[in-house]
């Protein structure tokens, strides 16, 4: 299967009920992760637009997709700047004491579109 073919599998994936998702969605997003690092950056230039009706999950595949053609220094396909930012901000964990180290940690991509990471301990986003 193919960068672009493996993505489009990966992002449906995250567009399932709720009920059949929440469990899996961390590791589609750690899957996305991976096959992002391990991508050329001609395949991240490539990569099809998703499908995704929830927008803070277009949002996160549009932020970690910018990530991976940054580091590769190449442009993101067209598609993410088409996916407006989220209007609330999003946090990567509920406790306020975390949310300072959060808006300073994230990484540039997921700050503008109000998501709120941190990728600092194994550069996993």
């Amino acid at each position: 299967m193919t960068v672009s073919e493996t993505f489009r599998d990966l992002t449906s994936q995250l567009d399932m009920p709720a009920d059949s998702a929440t469990v899996k969605r961390p590791f589609i997003f750690a899957e996305l992760n991976d096959l992002l690092t391990a991508a050329a950056g001609e395949q991240i230039e490539r990569l099809p637009a998703p499908a995704l009706a929830d927008p803070r999950s277009a949002n996160y595949v549009a932020a970690m997709v910018e990530l991976a053609a940054h580091l590769k220094r190449v442009f993101p396909p067209a598609w993410t700047s088409a996916i407006a930012p989220l209007e609330r901000p999003m946090f990567a964990v509920p406790w306020l004491s975390m949310r300072a180290h959060l808006l300073l940690e994230s990484p540039v991509p997921f700050r503008r579109r109000n998501i709120f990471i941190d990728s600092s301990i194994g550069a996993r986003v």
